[in-house]
Formats: C-alpha cells, sequence, structure tokens
C-alpha cells in the first residue's frame, strides 16, 4: 500500500473525489475540481460528475473553465457583482457571451434571464 503523499497531484485528486462521492449526499458542490489536472485525471472527475448526476444527485460545478462549463452543464448560472444576473442553456449560449455577461458588459442583461 502507498500513502496518499506518494500518489501524483492527479492521482491524489481522483482519491479525494471517490472518498467524497461515496458519502450519502443529494448534492453535490465541486469547486474547480479539475484545476491543476491533466487531461486524463481532468477527464476522469468530470466523468465522474456527470454519473452523480446520472443517478439522480444534484451537482452544482463552480469552475472557471468556461469551456468545461460548456461542455458538461445542463445549465450555466453567470455571476456578476455578487449575483446571478443570467441562466443560460450551454446549447444555445458561447463563451463570448458567458464573458460578457460576467464583465456586465451584455447589455442583454434582464432580471427576466433569471429563473
Amino acid at each position: 500500500m502507498q500513502a496518499i503523499s506518494g500518489l501524483s497531484g492527479g492521482n491524489q485528486q481522483k482519491l479525494v473525489v471517490s472518498r467524497e462521492l461515496t458519502k450519502e449526499s443529494d448534492l453535490i458542490i465541486a469547486c474547480h475540481p479539475t484545476r491543476g489536472l491533466d487531461i486524463k485525471a481532468a477527464a476522469f472527475v468530470l466523468n465522474t460528475l456527470l454519473e452523480q448526476r446520472n443517478f439522480g444527485k444534484a451537482v452544482l460545478l463552480v469552475s472557471s473553465e468556461l469551456t468545461e462549463l460548456m461542455q458538461v452543464s445542463d445549465r450555466i448560472g453567470v455571476m456578476y457583482e455578487g449575483k446571478i444576473i443570467a441562466i443560460l442553456n450551454p446549447a444555445e449560449t458561447n463563451e463570448r457571451e458567458i464573458g460578457m455577461y460576467m464583465t456586465g458588459l451584455n447589455d442583454k442583461i434582464q432580471n427576466s434571464n433569471v429563473n
């Protein structure tokens, strides 16, 4: 058996994700879960979160990686100045539009976008 400290960063992260997902919870909050990981480890983490979603758990993914969010999210909530100002469908938006909302530059920002 190998000590956790002897594992690579990616394997440590996978171990932590696996450990946390064995707990009984209907909600998973993952904040930047792939930061610093190689492509293979990041794919493992994202696929594991998607599996949990498919098992009926709610997954809140907090990330600044827009490409990642676009690939795995059902909805993207965009915050500006501490408030959610838009909830977007990834299939109907793009990184530029999300960035515009994030910086407050989108002139389409309306309260009606938030449901």
